[in-house]
Order: structure tokens, then C-alpha cells, then sequence
């Protein structure tokens, strides 16, 4: 993608002295971890989209191993990248020094960071873009965190396996922001889980059912195009976020074929939006049923919803012929059993594993495994969108949508209709 004029901005080292190349000494305040050495070479990292989760993703980061530094950030607002480089030194210079990184803005930030001598890049842009920048970074030759969700429809979906296998082929690892995935208490109750602590499973339930008041709705100012205000009010956008179901929800529903060891063969649901309705709100659905069917005619219902006011669930239930299971906190039954372990910071465990993968030269990569997940979660949308019931084989083989706007140009760029059931149909 080529920049558009007045917003590539590409920063030297004297314009920023002071910018968000952070070495990771932070690491050593919160206590050594087993094979983490703290002489090992620095792990020159690069940042893509310096928004709250990016500026979060890169301290999480920079906290969880030794000798991590910040040495390509970029965004494609300059306003946004100034933004998140201030909160990223306010954050990190209690313990952290500082030195000298590339800052770009624009288009085509991503392909710059990419291309500065970087080991590892953080892709956190809104997840519309995770399969192009995702393929750029590893034809590159780069491992890879990148954020959930990692895409937003099924041509994206592809993209993304494309990039999984040929990062396996190139030896690079990849590990996305799924990280319950890395919490203990997920992993030994998921463990037992599998190791039939609840017996056979015969249903299940998961929820993220909450406020929106974590994604307040961006305002479009005088003078933004239409793509401009869209990408800066992104959540509320299907091509840019997937609507909350995916965006938000997949950390649920990545739970579910976490536990079922599977991905669902169908899924049919409804949904709508009655509380966020103002054009503010775009044209995403503010709640979601969705009934998946996994393998064995084991059914998971999926609940998500953004209302203020309205009661909250946000978690997993499993029910099995020995007892039942809520996945990070307690089995019951036969085998009653919770967690009394270590609890260590899931945010910063993930990227931990993932240096650590890298340092050790045996790669990691749960591309494949978010892609099923993102897929399962934008099947559910499908569902709900059109009132049909999609099939995993639909999704995955025939689906041609594709939600990417012809040109990432700052122009026009018309708000499709909020989605209705038995008008739009499958593509």
C-alpha cells in the first residue's frame, strides 16, 4: 500500500531522541524466569499500530524477558503514533532506559517497520489488516506476535493459514494475543479437561456478555474522510473488527475449540443491535446468539452482548457426564478440583514463550489455531447477519467474502446497511 499525502511521516534520530526504543529491563524487577538468560542478545522488536493494545502489547513484551528494545514503531496517524510513544515512556521509564527507534506513519508503516532490522514484530492494527500485514512479516522473514482477532472474513481466514505454513517452512515462530493460552489456571484445568476430569462432554456455554464502555465510539471530526473516520472509529465496522462477536467474543469461542479439540461443523444464530443504534455505532450488531454444533453432536452456545446497564458474564461452562467445568477456575463432580498454583501474568507469558521460542531456535506457532478460532467466531456473524445456518466446509472451502475495501485511500467510502436476517444473503 502506498501512503497517502500528508501522512507519512518517517522520524530520524535527533527529531526523537527520546522515542519508544525501550530496553527491557523491566524484566529483571518482576523476577527472572527459568531460561530466560539475562545476557542473552537483545531482541530487537518492531510495533504496528500504536494504539491501547499496541502501546499494551509492546510493554507486555518489553516486561517479560530480558533485554528486549523497541526499535521500529508505526501507526498510520502521526497524531496516534506521538500518542502512544508518550503513554509507552510514561509507562516503562520508572525502570527502563532508553534509545533511538524509526518512527513511520501512513499506509505503508507497516512495510517500513517490517523492513528496519527487526527480529520480531508486533502486529496490533485493527484486525482488518492482520492478513496483509501478517503476510508481509513473514515473506520478510520475521516471527510474529500478532493481536486477536487476526482477520475478519473468510478470503482473510486463507491468508492467514497461507502465512502459517509458510512461516512453519521458514522456521519463524508466531504467537497471537489469545493468552488465556497461556494462563496456568486455563492450561491445568483445560488439561484435566482433556484428560476426562468431566467425562464425556455434552454441551457447553460461553459468554462475553458486557458494556462497550472499554470502546468508546470515535467521533468524526471536520475534515476526516470516510475511511479515516471509519479506521479511527474501528471497532464499529465489520471490515475493520469483524463486529464485536469476533473482535471481542473469539476469546471465548477460542476456549470452546480449545476444549472440544475441534473446530464446529455448523452454527446458526441471530442478533441485532437495539442500544447502539446512532450512526456513532456504524453498523455492527450490539448482541449475538449463536448454537455451534462441534463433532459427536455436541452443541456450545455462544452469548456475547455490549449493552451499559445490563447485567455481565464473561467466561466458559462445560458440561460432561462426570461433572462440569468453568475452564481457569474449578471442575465439580466426580474429580472436584481448582487450581492453586502459580498465577503468572498471562499478557506478559505470551510474549515470554514466544522469546523464548525464539532464542531457543525452536519455533512455536498458533497461526492455524487462532485462524480456526477467528473463523469460528465470523461464522457465528454469518449466521447472525443473514438467518442462515454455515457450515464449517462453507466458511472454509466455498465463502468468497471478502470485506477489504478496494483502495486503502483516504476518500469515500459508503457505510454498508446494518445487516438484516433473510435479506442478506451468503456470500
Amino acid at each position: 500500500m502506498s501512503s497517502t499525502s500528508g501522512l507519512h511521516h518517517e522520524t530520524t534520530r535527533r527529531e526523537f531522541m527520546r522515542t519508544a526504543a525501550v530496553l527491557g529491563a523491566g524484566a529483571m524487577a518482576l523476577g527472572m524466569r527459568p531460561g530466560y538468560a539475562e545476557d542473552a542478545a537483545p531482541m530487537r522488536v518492531g510495533l504496528v499500530g500504536c494504539g491501547r493494545r499496541g502501546i499494551g502489547a509492546a510493554i507486555d513484551c518489553i516486561k517479560s524477558s530480558p533485554n528486549v528494545v523497541i526499535t521500529a514503531i508505526g501507526d498510520l496517524f502521526e497524531d496516534q503514533l506521538k500518542s502512544g510513544r508518550e503513554r509507552l515512556l510514561k509507562q516503562m521509564e520508572a525502570h527502563c532506559q532508553f534509545g533511538d527507534s524509526a518512527c513511520f506513519t501512513g499506509f505503508d508503516a507497516y512495510q517500513k517497520v517490517i523492513a528496519s532490522e527487526v527480529d520480531l514484530v508486533l502486529l496490533c492494527a485493527p484486525p482488518g489488516f492482520r492478513p496483509l500485514h501478517l503476510k508481509a512479516a513473514v515473506e520478510a522473514g520475521k516471527h510474529v506476535f500478532m493481536e486477536k482477532p487476526v482477520a475478519v472474513d473468510p478470503v482473510g481466514i486463507r491468508s492467514i493459514l497461507d502465512s502459517a505454513e509458510l512461516a512453519d517452512k521458514k522456521k519463524l515462530s508466531i504467537v497471537a494475543g489469545t493468552q488465556r493460552r497461556h494462563q496456568a489456571p486455563y492450561l491445568d484445568l483445560i488439561r484435566r479437561i482433556h484428560e476426562g476430569a468431566i467425562g464425556e462432554i455434552v454441551s457447553g456455554h460461553v459468554y462475553w456478555v458486557g458494556d462497550y464502555g472499554y470502546y468508546p465510539a470515535v467521533l468524526r471530526q471536520p475534515g476526516w474522510s470516510d475511511m479515516e473516520a471509519q479506521i479511527r472509529n474501528w471497532n464499529y465496522f465489520t471490515w475493520l473488527s469483524g463486529d464485536h462477536i469476533v473482535e471481542q467474543h473469539v476469546h471465548n469461542i477460542d476456549i470452546a475449540n480449545w476444549v472440544m479439540q475441534s473446530h464446529p461443523e455448523r452454527a446458526f444464530g441471530l442478533g441485532g443491535r437495539q442500544q447502539r443504534t446512532g450512526a456513532e455505532f456504524g453498523h455492527i450488531y450490539d448482541h449475538f446468539a449463536v448454537e455451534y454444533e462441534y463433532p459427536n453432536g455436541v452443541r456450545i452456545q455462544s452469548l456475547c452482548r455490549q449493552n451499559e446497564d445490563t447485567f455481565e458474564r464473561v467466561g466458559e461452562h462445560f458440561v460432561g457426564t462426570l461433572g462440569t467445568a468453568e475452564p481457569g477456575k474449578q471442575i465439580t463432580g466426580q474429580n472436584k478440583h481448582k487450581y492453586k498454583g502459580e498465577d503468572w501474568n498471562p499478557y506478559e507469558r505470551e510474549h515470554a514463550d514466544l522469546i523464548a521460542s525464539i532464542r531457543a531456535g525452536k519455533p512455536i506457532n498458533e497461526a492455524k489455531t487462532i485462524a480456526e478460532s477467528t473463523l469460528t467466531a465470523i461464522m457465528g456473524r454469518m449466521a447472525a447477519y443473514t438467518g442462515q445456518e454455515v457450515t464449517w466446509d462453507f466458511v472454509m472451502k466455498k465463502s468468497k467474502l471478502d470485506l477489504a475495501p478496494a483502495a486503502y485511500v483516504m476518500g469515500d467510502l459508503p457505510v454498508p446497511p446494518v445487516a438484516v436476517p433473510g435479506k442478506d444473503k451468503l456470500a
